[in-house]
């Protein structure tokens, strides 16, 4: 029983993270039908950033507290990941919005090998020891063990959650991006700037991607250069899963992803006496996505996206 409350609490802290990117993945899809691949490299930069941030300001300032290091590195990868993303956007796929759907496709793929690169080039590829600034005594629930690190990862999937939910029901830039997701050629005649929607729509994908890369940095302590790619491939698993297009969608795909992983890894690995382990645990994942997708191919909570006119 102690094994299973673990495996749920780290499921959970693992689902929170892959919800956040998957919401850009669903985010820019349900608008412009775009599979953005690079955007678990927007992560990577995010992480990568904030352990720059951190060096230096320990540096510079060496008694601050570590909450506020934290919160300022991960401002500074926010603004940072939101310029790439917004860039990425504006240079490499609003040329191709009317193309095929292939070409930015693999403009997309094109653009996740080129960060990897570029990043390599800036952080070197060895991994970097991430520091821990929020340590304190873990938290123990029915005899599993839950760290200050993953009740702060936890909270702010939770703040993020809610606010992204506010801007997109209750706000004039959300009735905008509902409208052109919608029919983007009848929003424009409504008053509503496509274009700038599509950016801001990026830009909002990002900043939860970079949040997402710091809590992934934080709870496991190291950052690379490749570190983007299978939380990012996960993370579109996780909005497929739940229906790509659909908010809460995504976030009921990547906690549910988050759980069956962990579950697989530790519960299931225990009850096999090791065999399928942690080594192992990308297999239940997956497994499940061509399950749930055989039976209902929209996913979970699918909405089909708007045919445009």
């Amino acid at each position: 029983m102690e094994t299973l409350i673990q495996q749920i609490i780290n499921g959970l802290v693992l689902g929170s993270m892959y919800a956040l990117v998957a919401l850009g993945y669903t985010m820019v899809y349900g608008i412009i039908g775009l599979i953005n691949f690079a955007h678990g490299e927007v992560l990577m930069v995010g992480a990568l950033t904030s352990w720059t941030i951190i060096g230096l300001m320990q540096e510079a300032m060496p008694g601050a507290p570590g909450w506020l290091i934290l919160l300022i590195a991960l401002i500074i990868a926010c603004i940072v990941a939101a310029t790439l993303n917004f860039t990425i956007e504006k240079v490499a796929y609003r040329p191709l919005r009317n193309s095929p759907r292939l070409a930015p496709l693999i403009t997309a793929i094109g653009m996740s090998i080129l960060l990897q690169t570029l990043a390599m080039i800036i952080w070197k590829p060895n991994y970097k020891p991430y520091p821990n600034l929020i340590g304190g005594t873990p938290y123990e629930i029915g005899g599993a063990v839950i760290s200050v690190t993953q009740v702060f990862i936890l909270g702010v999937t939770a703040l993020s959650l809610a606010i992204l939910m506010y801007l997109v029901n209750y706000t004039k830039l959300g009735r905008a991006m509902r409208a052109t997701a919608e029919n983007p050629r009848v929003a424009a005649l409504m008053g509503v700037k496509p274009d700038v929607v599509i950016s801001a729509t990026f830009v909002i994908g990002a900043v939860l991607a970079a949040i997402a890369g710091v809590m992934w940095a934080a709870n496991y302590g190291t950052v690379q250069h490749t570190m983007g790619f299978l939380p990012g491939l996960k993370a579109f698993t996780a909005a497929v899963f739940g229906g790509i297009g659909n908010l809460a969608g995504a976030v009921v795909g990547g906690i549910l992803l988050g759980l069956i992983e962990s579950l697989g890894a530790g519960y299931i690995g225990k009850l096999t006496g090791g065999v399928l382990g942690s080594h192992y645990s990308d297999i239940f994942a997956f497994v499940v996505l061509i399950i749930v997708l055989t039976l209902r191919p929209s996913g979970l909570l699918g909405e089909r996206v708007a045919d445009r006119a």
